[in-house]
Order: structure tokens, then sequence, then C-alpha cells
């Protein structure tokens, strides 16, 4: 198992895949590079990439331009700013002006990219091999792993869950599903939408394929404890049966911040809750996905027994 996120050269003679990266970038500068020399360094290269600066004050522009220069299929695309750094809805409204932009009529896979990652040269061969040898699988990813004290630490998810950072759709399924909802829990509804589609999604292991985040997840806004807040008002609004809810909370508190950050979670949701926040509007989404996690919850709780 190679756990090393070096980043490689730029790839000779790569292969050009039918896929189309749509990257929301705001304030990227810190790390952008890394995932601009990881896609570049790709032994399959996506015939668009599309970064949309959604209102940076720093030089993540200059940046894009600098290595749209040298390579073709990068381009910048230029969003209005709104004045601030909205997460989830806003990051999916700056996807979505990515895709108005589209210049590919017959692309056959598309993806959202963050912009604070990195990952190895044979990333996306592998994630394209792996959606072509399932005819129902919609959406793939590796495994996302961070650097920590001299230690790699695992963002843990479940099987299903394909990490929002680089989410890899085929498109008849993206179009299938409606592409992702504008809100906080954009990257949960969308796996669940596939399910309920009849199609399935899969993060997996793979030691050429691994997703490096150069932040912790929830922390690119204000800080973690409001990031964790934020995360638990995504649940209400996505439709979390309570009790899930509560062991979400309670699973996650063995992650930074220790403790308190489940309980964040918790309080979120709660709250919103308390307050009447609106909900997800789709009734059928919303009964699904609690019949489903009261039957994972079950199966979790007759293996502890």
């Amino acid at each position: 198992m190679r756990l090393n996120p070096v980043q490689a050269a730029p790839a000779e003679n790569p292969r050009v895949v039918p896929l189309v990266i749509i990257s929301p970038v705001r304030d990227e500068s810190q790390y952008l590079r890394l995932t601009l020399d990881s896609v570049v360094a790709q032994t399959a290269r996506p015939v668009e990439w599309i970064l949309v600066d959604d209102g940076s004050r720093d030089a993540t522009p200059e940046i894009v331009r600098e290595y749209a220069e040298r390579y073709p299929f990068i381009r910048l695309e230029i969003r209005q700013d709104r004045g601030f750094r909205k997460l989830g809805g806003g990051v999916i409204a700056a996807f979505n002006f990515g895709r108005d932009h589209i210049r590919t009529p017959d692309y056959r896979y598309i993806a959202k990219l963050d912009g604070d990652m990195s990952f190895g040269p044979h990333y996306i061969e592998h994630m394209l091999a792996k959606l072509e040898a399932s005819p129902r699988l919609a959406a793939v990813s590796g495994k996302v792993y961070r650097s920590e004290g001299g230690r790699y630490i695992e963002e843990r998810h479940i099987a299903e869950q394909v990490a929002g950072q680089f989410k890899l759709y085929k498109r008849e399924a993206f179009e299938d599903i409606g592409g992702f909802v504008e809100h906080l829990a954009w990257d949960g509804i969308d796996i669940h939408r596939a399910r309920m589609k009849g199609w399935e999604t899969l993060s997996f292991y793979d030691p050429d394929a691994w997703l490096w985040h150069h932040r912790i997840m929830g922390s690119s806004d204000r800080s973690l404890y409001v990031g964790r807040l934020r995360w638990g008002r995504g649940n209400w609004y996505m439709g979390y049966h309570p009790l899930y809810a509560l062991a979400t909370g309670l699973n996650r508190m063995r992650e930074k911040p220790y403790v308190i950050g489940g309980l964040l979670m918790i309080a979120g949701y709660v709250g919103a809750a308390l307050r009447r926040l609106p909900r997800y509007e789709d009734l059928e989404f919303r009964r699904e996905l609690r019949r489903w996690q009261l039957q994972r919850l079950k199966r979790v709780l007759l293996r502890r027994n």
C-alpha cells in the first residue's frame, strides 16, 4: 500500500478522455498548484477542465491563467463575486455556472473537483476503469486522506459515499438524478437520489488512487467548529432521522475536534429542528432516506450484539 502524496511530473502523451472536470475555486492559492499539477500529471486527461473563480481576493485567477497558457484543456471562467464564501449552495451554483460553459457536446463523464486536493497520476484512469466495469455504477472516488502529525488520517465515509472533493459521474447517471442541489447537503442528496433510481455509488481503496485533502473537511470557512454546526444543519435539511443524526454525531466524536465536533453536529441538527428551518422538498426522498437509515442502524446494532 503506497501512501505518498508526492506530485508526479506532467504525463508524456496522456490519453485524452471524454471527461469534463469543473472546479469551483475561491481563494485557493495556498493549495491550488497541487491540484493543477495532479491533473496535468494524469495518464488520462480530461477533454476540458473548467475552473470557475467565484470571487477570489488572492492569486487564484492568476495561477489558473498561468497553467491555462501551457495546457489548452484548462480554462478559467469568472463568476460575479457575491462578496463572501458561500459553502454548499454557493459551491454548486459555481459548479452549475461551469456546466453552462462546457464546450464539448459529447462528453461521457463529469466531475466536481475541489482546489485543495492532490492525487497520483493514475487516479482518473483507475476511476474510469471502475465505472466502465459496472453498467449500474453511477459515481466513484478513491478514499480521502490528510497528513497530520506525521501520520496519514483517513476521512471516514461509508463505501457508498463518494468523496465530495472529487465526485466523478457517468454523464447519464448525473443527468438522471438531476445534478447537484444548491444546498449544504448536496453531496449526500446526490448519492441517495442515485440509489433510489437504481444506480450504485462507490468509494474504494486503490493503492494508486488515493485522494489527498490538504485541510480538514469542513474547515474552509471561518472555523472547524462552525463547519460542524453547519454539517448538522445540512443533515436536518437532507431529512435525517433523529436517531441517525444522533448516531452520526456520536460517531464523529472520534475525529477532530474530538468530542466537541460531534456534539456540535448534533446541536446543529437540533437547533435547525427547533427553528423549523426548511428541509429538502422531496418528501418521497426523505421517507426513503429515513427507511434506509433505520435499516442501517439496525444492521449495526445486530453486528454488535
